[in-house]
């Protein structure tokens, strides 16, 4: 990918802070001529809200199921550029995803980040703008033993552990409400405690996510599709199916993040989320203590 030198950006005091292995982004809406299409500046309710900008490879790729076959040098090169050659608008917060491990991919990412990004700013006199690294595990031994080698990893390279979070911790279920540790449950707690590291909270598997941002279908819990499907299938409750398609059609034009408001991981991922912003800002101490 070949970058004009007048799109590139050296790091500069006002860029945002990183945090790496932070939850996913979502890109802009691409119009039919390649630009992108701003999003929304308001909720339905008149909240307002900010863009959301993305990069990755997959972008690039001719096709969705195009493989990647590159070697360690190839991977660190794009890693390198994607760092330092993005003309990334005006930011916050500069979230990347990464995969589990401790490859080639995360040594190049720590190296160019602690390399680039300058060790203080004028306002903040030894505050590092790598605000630090968000440690995701499931609750199961087995995970834990490879996470653990995640945590060793940020504390080798110099970056800090903002925290650690479980994930696919529990899973309740939609119609009867009755909860399940499908894979345990503390595991992830009890070793954000064995390194001193805060422990930012459980998410649990729910199904109505998976289907929000798949397909785009707002959330609906105490209900069970296949019995709506019969009744349809029967001819029962015409009026009713009559009304659901109402209901689908609009929520057809609702934004994404109106119907995310309805999951029950919305409050899940708002509580962790205000908890690490205040750990970067310096409002806690990433030790329980605000």
């Amino acid at each position: 990918m070949q970058v004009h030198p007048s799109q590139t950006l050296s790091p500069t005091p006002n860029h945002p802070h990183v945090a790496n292995g932070s939850p996913n982004s979502a890109p802009s809406q691409p119009s039919h001529n390649g630009s992108s299409i701003p999003p929304p500046s308001a909720n339905s309710d008149g909240t307002p809200i900010g863009p959301i900008h993305a990069i990755s490879l997959a972008f690039l790729l001719p096709d969705k199921s195009s493989a990647v076959v590159w070697r360690g040098p190839k991977k660190t090169a794009m890693v390198r550029q994607f760092l330092t050659s993005v003309l990334w608008p005006s930011l916050d917060y500069l979230l990347i995803d990464t995969p589990p491990g401790t490859s080639d991919e995360h040594i190049s990412l720590a190296e160019t980040l602690l390399q680039q990004l300058p060790p203080n700013t004028p306002s903040n006199p030894g505050y590092n703008q790598l605000a630090g690294a968000v440690v995701v595990t499931t609750p199961q031994a087995v995970a834990i033993s490879d996470v653990r080698k995640e945590i060793n990893f940020c504390e080798k390279v110099g970056v800090r552990v903002l925290g650690v979070i479980e994930n696919m911790s529990g899973y309740v279920c939609e119609c009867c409400g009755v909860g399940t540790n499908l894979f345990g449950k503390g595991g992830g707690e009890v070793m954000a405690s064995e390194f001193g590291v805060k422990f930012l909270g459980r998410v649990p598997v729910d199904t109505q996510w998976g289907a929000l941002v798949e397909e785009g279908r707002r959330p609906r819990y105490g209900t069970v599709g296949v019995r709506d499907e019969e009744r349809e299938m029967d001819g029962e409750a015409n009026g009713e199916t009559a009304e659901h398609n109402e209901v689908s059609a609009l929520d057809k034009k609702a934004l994404l993040v109106d119907k995310y408001r309805d999951c029950s991981l919305c409050g899940v991922f708002e509580e962790i989320t205000r908890e690490l912003v205040g750990i970067v800002e310096g409002r806690s101490s990433g030790n329980g203590v605000v």
